[in-house]
């Protein structure tokens, strides 16, 4: 395949090239998983316990809003996870060159560090903003446009601009913060170890990863942040939702919210959607790291060839 037996050094593929991988692999993603991330806000958003589970809750929204309600929010989805992809790849790639010693290598401890720093990034410039979106559009119940507050991405963004100014499209920071930071730190420092684990794949090594064997990484890797993250994510949810016009907000901040939650529903009430992340969030991984691994690789072996 043109690789080396004994390269001297490894290859390092530009960040650039990462943030386009990760771009494309997110378009993947989006179209496949839509319905499973429409399901688990509203599971998360169930205080009155009107669904009983996964199933139910699809088929209740299909039934009471039709079919294509599982798709709602998909373009800020879809453009948030290209975007979110775009950066995370690219700025942990950047993080990780600040951090490889003289020699290009890089121990767990700074690969983790690196991608703890691209999840903040991630979580500040792209991530949170583009839920709230998506969360308030996806919290709507109802077939009529006209009896909806939202009605579509745009007019989503600018009602919330006007009713609660700019930093309302950061409802829920904190805990964002704490969930993709905690999250891309364990995502990439666990798929670099499974790949080497299951593959016995280094990273820059030229070799590339067939898709299935990304998969396969990926999946596993990406299993860690749901349970490890479960009450920011459930936290977050809960706070990007809370609207002016309902009146006072119910949860002050991050620290409101994790004594009241668990006072009021129970500690198992922070991991409600937990089973819908896990299956959206590792199948999306799986769809991301066969595609962003397949491009990466490529330019790989270009260096040794």
């Amino acid at each position: 395949m043109g690789v080396k037996d004994e390269p001297q050094k490894a290859a390092v593929v530009s960040p650039f090239i990462k943030s386009f991988a990760g771009s494309i692999g997110g378009i993947a993603e989006a179209g496949c998983l839509q319905p499973i991330d429409t399901i688990k806000t509203r599971l998360q958003l169930d205080k009155a316990k009107q669904y009983k589970g996964i199933v139910d809750c699809g088929k209740q929204i299909i039934r009471d809003e039709g079919t294509k309600s599982l798709w709602k929010g998909l373009t800020p989805f879809a453009t948030h996870l290209t975007l979110k992809y775009a950066l995370r790849m690219g700025t942990n790639a950047f993080y990780q060159s600040l951090l490889r010693d003289k020699d290009g290598k890089l121990s767990d401890i700074r690969r983790m560090g690196a991608g703890f720093a691209a999840g903040i990034t991630e979580a500040l410039v792209i991530v949170t903003p583009f839920e709230v979106v998506k969360i308030r559009l996806q919290q709507q119940r109802g077939l009529s446009k006209e009896l909806l507050k939202y009605r579509g991405p745009v007019h989503t963004a600018t009602t919330i601009f006007r009713e609660e100014g700019l930093l309302g499209l950061w409802s829920g920071a904190a805990p964002t913060v704490m969930r993709n930071g905690t999250n891309q730190m364990c995502l990439f420092w666990a798929k670099n170890n499974f790949d080497g684990l299951f593959f016995g794949k280094e990273e820059g090594d030229g070799r590339v990863l067939l898709p299935w064997q990304s998969m396969l990484s990926g999946f596993s890797a990406a299993c860690l942040g749901p349970i490890a993250t479960g009450p920011f994510d459930v936290i977050k949810t809960r706070l990007m939702a809370q609207q002016k016009s309902d009146g006072p907000a119910r949860y002050k901040g991050l620290l409101d919210a994790l004594v009241k939650i668990p006072a009021e529903e129970g500690f198992l009430a922070f991991y409600k959607g937990l089973l819908p992340r896990l299956l959206r969030i590792p199948p999306g991984q799986a769809i991301v790291w066969a595609v962003s691994d397949q491009i990466v690789g490529y330019f790989e072996q270009k260096q040794y060839e």
